[in-house]
């Protein structure tokens, strides 16, 4: 479990997490994924079977569907999609990492940055270069019958539509204003409900150890996407992230914003791990490269 910060051996060993026994549990066909409904028409998919605890959502309005992010790719998250709404649905990555796009292929309209970054995973990732995700130590969970560890690879897709930080996608009685927010990767975002007072926060935070060491992060866009969400803390009640909890307090997206100005005046502790550098702040760690990408005062 390299540069995933410290303290993941036997990772299941937290599972089930409490949070979602809050949550009304739905039906459905495939023992891969759990399914609740977190408020009425909109659906968190959960896949604990693996270690990243990917939580992919399904937002249902009147006329339309979007699901953002289609998780891992080892269960049939479109005969999923199906079970759960008749309408038609678009797909919105909250970033193009191959445990939120591996069932992208499986749908006809799916909503990306323009960046190249987005367009490079377009292509699909082979075996060998997510092999490890799929490895000794990463799954648990029996998978699916017909899937193959020695096959897995992330599948190419095509962004049908490109969006834009502001844009709003409408679903019929549901608004979503889409945020670019980078710094976990280039071309994340989140989704913001203002009438619901929700916020989507994909991998830019959520209650576990946060990556702004990996290739393609950026610790300043980072810091300067905390400062902007920060911004909402007054405008959301509820944070639904992509991994790991179906919900966090909107508190924490000021913790969020204040993490990064402890790790920069040098009053936040940390350990080193795989020469990285961890700050724990309590309900999440951030994860940045060891010296870091800073000077702290």
């Amino acid at each position: 479990m390299r540069n995933r910060g410290a303290g993941k051996d036997r990772w299941w060993d937290a599972l089930p997490r409490a949070a979602w026994a809050a949550l009304p549990r739905v039906a459905q066909g495939q023992d891969w994924f759990e399914v609740y409904e977190v408020r009425p028409g909109i659906f968190a998919i959960y896949e604990p079977g693996q270690f990243e605890e990917v939580v992919s959502y399904l937002i249902v309005g009147s006329e339309r569907a979007l699901l953002f992010d289609t998780g891992l790719g080892i269960g049939d998250v479109r005969r999923l999609v199906g079970e759960l709404t008749d309408r038609e649905v678009a797909v919105l990555n909250s970033h193009t990492h191959y445990d939120h796009v591996g069932g992208n292929h499986a749908f006809a309209t799916i909503y990306g940055a323009d960046l190249g970054y987005t367009r490079e995973h377009e292509r699909g990732r082979t075996h060998g270069e997510v092999a490890e995700f799929v490895g000794e130590g990463w799954i648990w969970k029996q998978t699916p019958a017909g899937f193959s560890i020695d096959a897995y690879e992330s599948r190419p897709f095509a962004v049908s539509d490109r969006v834009r930080d502001g844009q709003v996608l409408a679903l019929g009685g549901v608004e979503l204003e889409i945020l670019a927010t980078p710094g976990h990767a280039p071309d994340a975002l989140c989704l913001l409900d203002r009438r619901r007072r929700l916020l989507f926060t994909g991998d830019t935070l959520y209650p576990a150890t946060l990556y702004a060491h990996l290739p393609g992060s950026s610790y300043e866009d980072y810091r300067r996407t905390a400062t902007r969400l920060a911004g909402l803390a007054d405008a959301v009640d509820v944070l639904l992230p992509a991994h790991n909890e179906p919900a966090m307090p909107a508190s924490d997206l000021l913790a969020l914003r204040d993490a990064f100005i402890a790790m920069e005046s040098g009053r936040a502790p940390f350990v080193t791990t795989d020469g990285n550098r961890e700050y724990d702040f309590g309900r999440f760690s951030i994860l940045v490269p060891d010296p870091p990408p800073f000077a702290a005062e």
